[in-house]
């Protein structure tokens, strides 16, 4: 059975940071590229991070570009979203996703609220 299971959310003040995770499990994590998305009430879904199988690459929205850095642990099938200088406009509901081809994974989403 596929499971991506994110955790790390929550409430943070604008300016702090969150590390998010992504737990990969019944599928050939080392194989597939790894993104984040993120959807905010009554806007669409956008690409936040990309990377690559082995983690040699990475892609970046303009948003969050010097904020947050996406890596992978393929040993621990995880994938992890560090965020810093959080902005309240980063608030959204956080998935992951796994990528190989015409095959996509979904995780269930964490809630990452900025806030004073």
């Amino acid at each position: 059975q596929v499971q991506l299971v994110e955790s790390g959310g929550g409430l943070v003040q604008p300016g702090g940071s969150l590390r998010l995770s992504c737990v990969a499990s019944g599928f050939t994590f080392s194989v597939y590229a790894m993104q984040w998305y993120r959807q905010a009430p009554g806007k669409e879904r956008e690409l936040v991070a990309s990377i690559s199988s082995a983690g040699g690459s990475t892609n970046y929205a303009d948003s969050v570009k010097g904020r947050f850095t996406i890596s992978r642990d393929n040993r621990k099938n995880t994938v992890y979203l560090q965020m810093n200088s959080l902005k309240p406009e980063d608030t959204a509901v956080y998935s992951c996703n796994g990528r190989l081809l015409q095959t996509n994974y979904w995780g269930q989403g964490t809630q990452v609220t900025v806030s004073s």
